[in-house]
């Protein structure tokens, strides 16, 4: 009754299902730690903005990786904008999607070593080969606040490291990079700044993270393992139609073969 499942066309059909039923698995599970990462990662961004601002100098240092938990941490520090050595970071958006520039200045500490500090979004004069016009910061000594981030890398944020660039001009933020052109100790990572307010609204200051949305990770998760379900439901559903089809066929073919022959 089911020897056709024995059959080239069954065989591979059955082989097709039983490697999609742990595909989807396993799909399902990779959706569902991309859910739990977006989770915790929401709790650490709460928590850090939550959390009362403390020096930058306790959280970073030179060569340092800022750690997962201080991602988003408030921090502050004092010392002076070198606008010298100010550059801006290319192709970057702001909250209206908008293509322009991230300003990023060299930010001296009382100790002489250097914070990044990205001041915000700027849009492109012309052409992203042009170099903008960059509102002043706030001169002499200064206490700035603003979220620590991580170096940004090529792995991890996507974006390409062009070389050959305008001069002044840099595609990511990596205080590694930073300290080689400065020739100066550079603390790990950067800050978003977020004090003080620039003068006209300019540059305009990276929004807060949504740290609300979780996402449609677990809707995912979920929708891959009702797929791995219905596989081996959609197989039985098929090979039952077949054997019908073949009953019917066979029923068919005896009919005709019982039926007496014209005289």
């Amino acid at each position: 009754m089911y020897r056709f499942l024995l059959s080239r066309q069954w065989v591979i059909l059955t082989l097709i299902m039983l490697a999609l039923i742990p595909t989807m698995i396993e799909l399902g599970f990779w959706q569902l730690h991309r859910h739990e990462h977006k989770v915790a990662l929401n709790q650490v961004i709460a928590d850090s903005l939550a959390a009362e601002p403390v020096p930058a100098e306790s959280l970073t240092s030179p060569g340092r990786t800022v750690p997962h938990d201080d991602l988003y941490r408030r921090v502050t520090a004092k010392g002076v904008f070198d606008t010298a050595d100010e550059v801006v970071v290319r192709r970057r958006t702001n909250s209206d999607e908008a293509i322009g520039f991230h300003v990023l200045t060299p930010f001296v500490l009382e100790d002489g070593r250097v914070l990044l500090v990205n001041r915000g979004w700027i849009p492109a004069d012309g052409a992203q080969s042009e170099f903008p016009k960059i509102p002043a910061p706030p001169k002499g000594e200064t206490t700035v606040t603003g979220r620590l981030m991580a170096d940004e890398t090529t792995a991890d944020s996507g974006i390409k490291d062009v070389r050959g660039l305008p001069d002044r001009m840099v595609m990511l933020i990596n205080s590694e990079q930073r300290a080689k052109a400065l020739g100066k100790e550079v603390l790990g990572g950067y800050i978003a700044l977020t004090a003080p307010d620039p003068e006209g609204g300019s540059p305009e200051q990276i929004a807060e993270p949504d740290h609300d949305d979780i996402g449609p990770h677990m809707a995912y998760a979920v929708q891959w393992w009702l797929f791995a379900a219905g596989v081996p439901v959609g197989f039985v559903v098929l090979v039952r139609r077949e054997r019908r089809d073949r009953q019917e066929a066979a029923g068919t073919e005896a009919g005709a073969e019982a039926e007496p022959a014209a005289v």
